[in-house]
């Protein structure tokens, strides 16, 4: 879902945009590759001016068995290594490598304010996201690497599928308390954040996440607002964990109250201020296609 809207900025821009495939090429401009095993053409790498990275199996596949947890990391690393191995063996590395991160990272904090500089929290999720940043320190000295931190991406398709489903058939709910903080991006933004950061001078993490925080329960109200429908439900906790597991726990009951800071200090603009910004113009979309 992100990497479709980033290539079409890029385009837009003017850039040329390269991918890396695991089935076979079907154009010039796709390369294959092998993640989990290593397989990389260094070569690719030689004349490219960034590297964006967003690969790694989907964390709202429920329910996490102890197989899937395996792969949500080892997709991770995997891909993640490879590009950071392949940029060492390139004649000429990239000057700028962007890795995907998230705001897993941070852990369950309540009634704190997010900035890059927070230590890290704990759980899975955390667990899986320092492994995953550590695996983007690999990348030769030399080429700068943001790691993207990223949340609820505002967009149709990833965890807001499941919330326009339910919301469509008037099964629009506070989830848990509805008090936490979900940090949420809408899709354009993510993506012109991503743009952003190729000529940006900013390293290491950097939150992108809307300036405005919102809670679950503004989400959730906002899109059944949006989309005409009743938010009369209310999902409790127990329920979260018994149907979902540490999945639900880590996903729909965390408060993360995290903030832009690094993005706004750089000069980025967003186009989506607010979180009912971004889904009115969602449902809009959705409506006219």
């Amino acid at each position: 879902m992100i990497g479709t809207e980033l290539q079409r900025q890029l385009h837009e821009a003017g850039h040329t945009v390269l991918t890396l495939v695991r089935r076979s090429p079907r154009s010039e401009t796709e390369f294959a590759w092998s993640p989990e095993s290593r397989v990389l053409d260094a070569r690719v790498l030689d004349d490219v001016d960034a590297v964006i990275n967003l690969s790694g199996a989907s964390i709202s596949r429920i329910p996490w068995t102890a197989g899937w947890k395996k792969q949500i990391l080892e997709s991770r690393i995997s891909a993640t290594r490879a590009l950071a191995e392949g940029m060492g063996m390139a004649a000429s590395p990239p000057a700028t490598f962007i890795s995907g991160s998230a705001v897993g990272f941070y852990g369950d904090r309540p009634a704190e304010r997010l900035t890059e500089s927070a230590s890290r929290g704990e759980g899975f999720l955390a667990d899986v996201v320092e492994a995953w940043e550590q695996a983007a320190g690999l990348a030769p000295e030399g080429v700068r690497t943001v790691l993207a931190r990223t949340g609820l991406v505002i967009g149709d398709g990833g965890a807001m599928a499941p919330l326009r489903l339910l919301t469509r058939f008037g099964l629009a709910a506070r989830v848990g308390t509805g008090g936490q903080h979900w940090p949420w991006i809408s899709l354009h933004d993510e993506a012109a954040a991503l743009v952003h950061l190729l000529t940006s001078p900013l390293r290491g993490p950097v939150n992108l996440a809307g300036p405005t925080p919102a809670t679950a329960d503004r989400i959730t109200r906002a899109l059944a607002r949006a989309m005409h429908r009743p938010h009369a439900f209310v999902l409790p906790e127990t329920l979260i964990r018994l149907g979902m597991g540490e999945a639900g726990e880590q996903l729909l009951l965390p408060s993360q109250k995290m903030l832009p800071t690094a993005l706004l200090g750089d000069g980025f603009r967003f186009r989506h201020e607010t979180v009912e910004q971004a889904i009115e113009e969602l449902v809009r979309g959705r409506a006219a296609a």
